[in-house]
Parts: structure tokens; sequence; C-alpha cells
């Protein structure tokens, strides 16, 4: 999956619920779930945990075959960076990853150096 989802897949979204707080994760995992409601929290079946999910607004309508409405979900697995700083992810992230400081409703979010864990910090010493 791409990590920057197509704009008109989250046109209906109206907020963004976090489950964890945000600021603390370099990156989280999305995708886009298919949900039997617009607006609460969704099942979650994946190994790892949710971190977040979009609220759909009223104007949202059910796919008329499976009467399932399309919303993101936001996600960790075990092996990511959050839970083995020095594992698989220390550098770099997963495809469908952004930095979750970027992610606003109908916004897919963007990848940074944060997020691909890239620093630009130098350090310094005293004289």
């Amino acid at each position: 999956m791409s990590s920057l989802l197509d704009a008109s897949e989250i046109t209906h979204e109206q907020d963004v619920v976090w489950l964890e707080d945000p600021g603390k994760l370099h990156y989280v995992r999305q995708a886009i779930d298919k949900t039997p409601r617009r607006n609460n929290k969704p099942r979650y079946a994946r190994d790892g945990r949710m971190i977040g999910y979009a609220v759909l607004d009223d104007q949202a309508e059910p796919d008329p075959d499976s009467g399932l409405y399309r919303r993101r979900v936001f996600f960790l697995l075990p092996h990511d960076r959050d839970s083995q700083p020095n594992g698989p992810y220390a550098v770099g992230a997963p495809g469908e990853a952004v930095d979750p400081r970027t992610i606003q409703p109908k916004n897919p979010g963007a990848k940074t150096d944060r997020s691909q864990g890239r620093t630009t910090a130098i350090a310094t010493t005293a004289p």
C-alpha cells in the first residue's frame, strides 16, 4: 500500500480519533478498512495495536454491495520502531507509514525525516 492514499478515498473524513498520543510516535501505519459504522471505534483484527481511526461525516455512504464504510485506521505492528528501536525499522519505515503529526482529516499525511528515522541533530560538546 502506498503511504499517501489518494485524497478521493478520504473526502468524507470529519475527524481523527487518537487512542494513543501521536506526538510520541515517529510513524504510524495507515490503511483503509471496511467497517459497519462511520463514527465509532472500528474492530481491529491485525497483529499489533490500533493507534487511531477516522470518523466519517454524515454524507459518507456505505458501499452499495457490502453496506460497509471505507475508513482510515492507524496502527503499529509488534516489530515497528516504537517497540523495537533497533529492529528492522531503526532507519526507514514501512511503505504505508507516515508521520502522525502530518495527519489531519481529509489529508493523507506525509513521510518526514522523523518518520523515516533520519535525524539532523548534531552532537555538540563544550570546549
